[in-house]
């Protein structure tokens, strides 16, 4: 299972109004840390298939969105729970810490 691509039209029914949780990486094509960060991601949406959704949003392409969160610096990591962000992480992580923060919204 690959992330899905989420918009500034899709939000709402793709993240706010999922029955599962749903990480949300907010990143962008120049942002070096996206890159780095992005087979994290990936690896996330295969091994939590069915437990999670994960989507990816391009900060330049939905300024709404990305407004909205007060997306500040990228990578921006969120999780949503029941349309609320239940956990924010900027910046680079380890997928170990990734998995452990998602392990606590999923019990």
């Amino acid at each position: 299972m690959k992330p899905i691509v989420v918009t500034d039209s899709n939000f709402q029914s793709e993240v706010i109004e999922s029955p599962i949780p749903v990480l949300v990486d907010f990143w962008a094509i120049w942002c070096g840390p996206c890159k780095m960060i992005a087979p994290t991601v990936d690896e996330i949406a295969s091994e939590f298939d069915g437990k999670i959704k994960v989507a990816k949003l391009d900060v330049d392409a939905n300024p709404k969105t990305a407004t909205a969160y007060r997306i500040m610096s990228i990578p921006t990591l969120m999780i949503f729970k029941g349309g609320q962000v239940v956990e924010q992480i900027v910046g680079l992580i380890n997928k170990r810490q990734l998995v452990e923060k998602l392990n606590t919204h999923l019990g």
